[in-house]
């Protein structure tokens, strides 16, 4: 029989909805029925995508005995953490101050029955092993324990609630200088792979806010280092595996070093960023084939991830099952169309079809060398012929803000060196803003036919504040920056406070991302968005950008590796933005080579003058004729 879950429109509930356990979903009701019938609270936050959150329901949630026992003696209730990032920041740091180390999903929260929490775990096995304590004999001891009343559980219950608090202003400034870039280049050197590239050991996640600064390091400063960390690690990555060589677009980690043997869900937020970062490297470097990664990854996304013009969440690979080939049916698959046994015996190797494979007997397609071999498009062809027969991986259909608008800004950042682009860049801006900003308010997520009820986070304000400065960039169209300034003076209204961003006010209040981790954390995007600002419209956004810097400045300097996204705005603080102004016509005569530049830190902006300006944040340094050398004109102002 199904659960409250069946009346709820995330994908991952409704995954849940069939479980024996009575789930609720996270409402009043749960919390009154839990005081009323003096039970404690079980929560698990998870997501679609997430291997050991369908592992734990296999084992525990669908286990009838273990079913019985919760619907007993608990209340619980099921959350989705894309959908509720709030109350999963909130219950991540109850796991981090019980257990004095980072959690992780799913996150299994045991809390007294006034919802004051005490246990924190995250997969919890069926049954003690290992010196692990199954999740069975847990709800015994802790059914026990709060029936008769235990002193010491509620006491530390209590105790818990008093570091539950958003932290306090960290210590005293320190100065943003130059240093700050060598602090940076030693902390990368330190955690590089020189043999694959990336960052540390398995498992390997792009990490493509380090990368985007390794970027704009060698950009201001010609360190080729920091190319080549970047370059070498790209270059590892698109051989295929984390990367789809067949259809396009990211997985999200690798679980090995070499980038082979990827974690198979593709998210929206890795290919939009990653989609960026290779368009900016193409920029950078002139080099066709991360303009064609680029341009493949936004395909993949537009035709299998979209609908409506808009992005979806996540699609979950199931361990492999679509992405592999077996030798023998794919060698007779190539023979029954077309292929000669010695051309399909030639071709396979290259693409890492062997009779061994390279993943539980089966073949991740790979492709060493960047020349192509003989018969490869007719391959990869056909490769994509035996996978339409298979079931595609599950969708998770949610519409997610932030991610939405990471998606958006990639695609108006490629457009500018692929105009084909432009248009859909548009439209999804367009669906995007019709169905999450309603009545001057901005709202978290929704699916494609529902109404969207749960009102917008930081990150939500802080990536669409970006991805409307790129669309006024890159289509000089006045009311996407207009609309950029109106959501920021929003987010400012809610969520600052004294140099302090916060990342939710509402059921809690919890404070915003410095640091990066699936994705840049809101603190340095929203900063990004107010430097754009203070260029653009008025200067006073660059102050409250300096504001926000200067109070996590202290760590930042000393850790900069660990705060990528923020130290990149730092860098920009310190570099300072660079800016066209001129009419719109005068702007798009010069549109591609403005396009062109190297220089990471330029805006272009309209005014009624004729005449093109070269400006600094609050002086201009030179007039510009339509022909002038624009990369001249900047070197000269660095």
């Amino acid at each position: 029989m199904p659960n409250l879950l069946k009346y709820e429109d995330s994908p991952y509930l409704l995954q849940h909805q069939d479980n024996p356990v009575h789930w609720y979903p996270w409402c009043d009701k749960a919390f009154e029925m839990a005081k009323k019938h003096n039970k404690p609270i079980f929560i698990s936050i998870g997501y679609s995508s997430c291997h050991w959150c369908h592992v734990m329901e296999d084992e525990v949630f669908k286990d009838k005995g273990l079913a019985r026992k919760l619907n007993e003696d608990f209340i619980c209730i099921k959350v989705d953490r894309e959908e509720r990032p709030d109350i999963d920041k909130f219950y991540q740091e109850v796991h981090m101050i019980l257990n004095h180390r980072s959690g992780g999903w799913p996150t299994s929260i045991f809390s007294t029955p006034e919802n004051k929490p005490f246990y924190a775990g995250t997969y919890i096995p069926p049954r003690s092993e290992h010196n692990v304590m199954g999740f069975g004999e847990l709800i015994n001891i802790i059914s026990l324990k709060v029936s008769q009343n235990d002193k010491v559980l509620f006491d530390n219950a209590q105790e818990i609630q008093g570091f539950l608090k958003p932290s306090s202003r960290p210590t005293q400034a320190a100065k943003l200088s130059d240093s700050i870039i060598t602090t940076f280049m030693n902390q990368a050197n330190h955690n590089f792979d020189i043999n694959f590239g990336g960052f540390g050991q398995a498992p390997k996640f792009p990490q493509v806010s380090t990368l985007k600064s390794l970027l704009d390091i060698y950009l201001v400063s010609k360190n080729d280092d920091a190319l080549h960390m970047l370059t070498h690690t790209l270059d590892s990555m698109i051989q295929g595996g984390i990367y789809d060589l067949i259809e396009g677009g990211f997985c999200r980690y690798s679980t090995e070093n070499t980038w082979l043997i990827p974690h198979f869900e593709k998210m929206t937020y890795d290919n939009a960023l990653l989609i960026e970062l290779f368009t900016l490297t193409y920029k950078a470097t002139n080099n066709e084939k991360y303009l064609n990664i680029a341009k493949d990854t936004a395909n993949f996304m537009l035709r299998k991830m979209s609908e409506k013009n808009l992005f979806y969440t996540a699609s979950d690979g199931v361990e492999g099952k679509y992405f592999v080939y077996e030798y023998e049916q794919t060698l007779a698959y190539f023979q029954d169309n077309g292929f000669k046994e010695e051309e399909a015996l030639e071709v396979l190797p290259h693409l890492h079809i062997t009779p061994t494979g390279n993943f539980e007997e089966m073949s991740i397609i790979r492709r060493n060398d960047e020349d192509k071999p003989k018969n490869y498009d007719k391959a990869i062809f056909l490769l994509k012929k035996i996978r339409q027969e298979r079931d595609y991986p599950f969708i998770d259909t949610k519409i997610i803000t932030s991610w939405n608008a990471m998606m958006i800004k990639s695609l108006f950042t490629l457009s500018n060196f692929d105009d084909s682009f432009k248009e859909s860049a548009k439209k999804h801006m367009q669906a995007l803003l019709e169905k999450l900003y309603k009545d001057k308010h901005l709202y978290h997520t929704s699916m494609l036919d529902t109404d969207p009820k749960i009102r917008a986070f930081l990150e939500d304000y802080a990536y669409m504040s970006t991805a409307l400065v790129q669309a006024y960039q890159s289509t000089l169209d006045t009311n996407y920056l207009n609309l950029a300034q109106e959501i920021m003076d929003k987010s400012l209204s809610i969520f600052f406070q004294g140099g302090k961003w916060f990342f939710s006010k509402g059921d809690f209040i919890t404070d915003a991302d410095v640091t990066d981790s699936s994705y840049a954390g809101s603190v340095g995007v929203i900063i990004d968005a107010l430097l754009s600002l203070g260029v653009l419209v008025d200067i006073k956004y660059r102050d409250i950008a300096f504001m926000s810097l200067e109070y996590h400045s202290a760590d930042l300097v000393k850790r900069p590796l660990r705060y990528p996204y923020l130290f990149n705005q730092a860098l920009r603080y310190i570099k300072e933005d660079r800016l066209i102004k001129g009419d719109k016509k005068a702007l798009k005569t010069c549109a591609k080579d403005f396009f062109d530049l190297k220089y990471p830190f330029i805006l272009r902006q309209i005014t009624q003058n004729e005449q093109m300006l070269l400006c600094g944040v609050q002086s201009c340094y030179t007039n510009l004729d339509n022909d002038a050398d624009l990369k001249l004109e900047i070197e000269k102002t660095l």
